[in-house]
């Protein structure tokens, strides 16, 4: 290929990526419900391996596609979250909340010791209860909802979880799928994760990849 004939035509774009996403992942271990998150994560990423990792509980993708056309809102762990969210498929104008640049968090992450992503997630107790929650940034803030659903904080009614990194992505992540919480939810096991997947989870339930 050279810089005369790269491919411009958009719909083109992504029907030669589905069906070259389609040709290299390896569906057959997932339920049919997660098939169009898996293909849109692969196509976030580039790395059809990821698919390994992908864990979930039954009838997560279901929960999650209830939630969002009964008007749920979508909580975002990062501004990168929810700018990712595509908001113009969302099928009930569903608020996309991210309360990391709230000007109380610093405050709250000082007094409480931890970080402002950890702090943030506490301003979501009054719009959690039916919600669905995506965090692809910061372990700490999964920790943190995970201590208020313990706590007996609303249930969402999905978590998507995939925040990256090397120190607590892998620990936080496990302890949601171990854990008994009564939510559904979506998790990529292991250290990767990352902004782009946990947008592309909450896309992949509204739309199919390619569309």
């Amino acid at each position: 290929m050279t810089l005369r004939d790269y491919l411009r035509d958009p719909q083109e774009i992504y029907r030669a990526s589905r069906a070259l996403v389609l040709a290299e992942t390896d569906l057959s271990a997932l339920p049919n419900d997660l098939a169009e998150v898996a293909l849109r994560l692969v196509h976030a990423s580039g790395d059809p391996s990821l698919v390994a990792d992908l864990c979930a509980s039954d009838g997560a993708a279901a929960a999650g596609r209830a939630a969002l056309h009964g008007g749920a809102s979508v909580l975002c762990d990062s501004e990168m979250v929810a700018r990712g969210v595509i908001a113009a498929k969302l099928p009930a104008n569903n608020a996309v909340i991210c309360t990391l640049n709230d000007g109380s968090v610093p405050g709250r992450a000082e007094a409480l010791a931890t970080t402002r992503s950890a702090a943030a997630v506490d301003l979501w107790e009054d719009t959690l209860d039916g919600a669905l929650v995506a965090i692809g940034n910061a372990p700490t803030a999964l920790f943190r909802l995970l201590e208020l659903l313990d706590g007996g904080a609303p249930r969402p009614a999905l978590i998507i979880a995939m925040p990256v990194g090397f120190v607590g992505a892998a620990d936080s992540k496990q302890a949601l799928i171990e854990g008994d919480y009564g939510v559904p939810y979506m998790a990529l096991a292991g250290r990767r994760g990352g902004s782009a997947l946990a947008a592309a989870a909450v896309n992949a339930l509204v739309a199919e990849f390619g569309l």
